[in-house]
């Protein structure tokens, strides 16, 4: 069930009425669904699911769903289920042919590209970048050449090298910076890479502060057919090798980008070892 991602007026009255009559919430953090239920007067048992307890809270909420019970499944904001350890349990249900329905309700991901202006035809959800730069830096990489919009979720304190990652990997682009959806101090900030790096740098630059959803124009035609150097794959995978990948599996992605050949970009790297 889709719960307010800020202003509380969102809720649907089909939301309102699933809660008053279920028997029990699973919920991502009980703390702020509690808050939720207080405000419309609502008293349910709550138990919690997240990621780190999702199997066993599972057990434990597909038994008493079994035993006749009906649950409720929401996250802290917006659709349950959604870049959210919900899928797990809505997959676990249907595996045991517990019958599931969806009240629909906010969702950051659509709300963010409605409200940003950003093309919208097509568009791919990302979700998090990962905190490891290894993983985060291949993950931009296989997304390179990706033409559709693409739409990420990210943390405040993780935002400045999330920018200066994308705009290392990606180059430059258009890109909407949307922050505190439907909250007192909403902002969307239309800028591109390069600006939005700069502006969260860490010299010195702003101080992110509220949820982000970051939304990147895809990859131009010609863009994604730009032809690369030799020098400029081998720097490319330099910066992989700085995050810790190995100098073979960074010449092999970074082959994969440029379109060149991963042996040429094998000896560039050695020679520059050997300098």
């Amino acid at each position: 069930m889709g719960t307010p991602i800020g202003n509380l007026g969102d809720i649907s009255p089909r939301a309102l009425e699933a809660m008053e009559h279920c028997d029990f919430i699973a919920a991502e953090d009980t703390r702020v669904t509690m808050k939720l239920l207080n405000h419309f007067g609502i008293k349910k048992p709550l138990i919690s699911y997240y990621e780190h307890n999702k199997r066993s809270s599972g057990e434990v909420i597909t038994a008493r769903i079994l035993s006749g019970e009906t649950c409720v499944l929401v996250t802290d904001a917006g659709m349950p289920a959604i870049s959210d350890p919900g899928e797990n349990i809505v997959d676990k249900c249907h595996s045991l042919g517990i019958a599931v329905t969806c009240m629909p309700g906010p969702s950051a991901v659509v709300t963010a590209l409605a409200v940003s202006g950003m093309p919208s035809g097509r568009f791919a959800f990302e979700g998090f970048l990962s905190v490891n730069k290894k993983s985060r830096r291949e993950h931009l990489l296989e997304i390179r050449d990706e033409k559709r919009t693409m739409i990420f979720y990210e943390a405040p304190h993780k935002l400045p090298a999330m920018l200066a990652d994308m705009y290392e990997a990606l180059g430059e682009r258009r890109i909407a910076i949307v922050r505190e959806l439907t909250k007192l101090h909403e902002e969307v900030i239309r800028t591109t890479l390069s600006q939005a790096a700069a502006r969260y740098s860490p010299d010195g630059g702003e101080i992110p502060r509220g949820e982000f959803v970051i939304i990147i124009e895809g990859a131009s035609p010609s863009a994604s057919e730009e032809e690369y150097t030799p020098e400029q794959a081998a720097q490319m995978a330099r910066s992989l090798i700085e995050g810790g990948m190995s100098l073979s599996e960074a010449a092999k992605q970074a082959a994969k980008a440029t379109r060149l050949k991963k042996g040429d970009i094998y000896r560039l790297l050695v020679s520059g070892q050997e300098e």
